[in-house]
């Protein structure tokens, strides 16, 4: 299967996230963002000062030698150490309604992934603060095809996946006659293939290893 870009996809993402987090944010007393996430070493607060100042590099165009390695994320998260947990958030908004429109003239889907990340960060921020349905919401149906977008044109793992409550299954990564079969939830999926915590959810995957299927973590 050819892999097709849509290049409004990471927007349309991001905003959807937007507003459906930075409202919870803003309800959140300053103690929840010293909560602990699954992300080793990180509390909610740092998971959100690495989206935002990611998004702001994209924004800005600010791409400069290593940029998001680990020692790149933890010296933009300590340049936010003494802002206000309001003002993080100000750039987070700022940052998930502007950058869609400079990923989406990028070309080739060059930070397509960025979008689909922050997503999955936005999981891990809700799964810390005890809110129901983390990896879920209302960008999921962007998210999904973003993921396969993003698996097709990295070729990865071939994969089938049936979801439940979907009357279609997705297809991920390269053409293949006898894909992976992935049949479960697709917030369970996506905790498969981001690598996160699996305590709790029900599956079945047959014709490939979870380690396999992890696109990024």
């Amino acid at each position: 299967m050819e892999s097709v870009r849509d290049p409004e996809l990471p927007g349309l993402l991001l905003r959807a996230e937007r507003d459906a987090l930075v409202p919870l944010l803003r309800a959140r007393p300053d103690d929840d963002f010293a909560l602990r996430t699954c992300c080793p070493g990180w509390t909610v607060r740092h998971v959100l000062a690495h989206c935002s100042s990611a998004l702001t590099r994209v924004v800005d165009n600010r791409f400069e030698e290593g940029v998001f390695t680990p020692a790149s994320n933890d010296r933009d998260i300590a340049e936010r150490a003494d802002w206000t947990n309001a003002r993080v958030v100000d750039e987070l908004e700022r940052g998930m309604a502007e950058a869609g429109e400079v990923m989406a003239a990028a070309g080739h889907g060059m930070l397509d992934k960025i979008a689909l990340g922050e997503w999955v960060h936005a999981g891990d921020v809700r799964a810390a603060l005890g809110e129901p349905g983390a990896y879920e919401g209302e960008g999921m149906a962007h998210a999904l095809a973003l993921l396969a977008a993003l698996t097709r044109a990295h070729k990865s793992l071939p994969l089938l996946a049936r979801l439940d409550g979907h009357d279609a299954p997705l297809v991920l990564g390269s053409d293949s006659p006898e894909p992976a079969v992935y049949s479960g939830s697709a917030a369970t999926l996506v905790r498969l293939v981001a690598a996160r915590p699996l305590t709790g959810t029900r599956y079945e995957l047959t014709g490939a290893t979870e380690k396999e299927l992890v696109f990024f973590d």
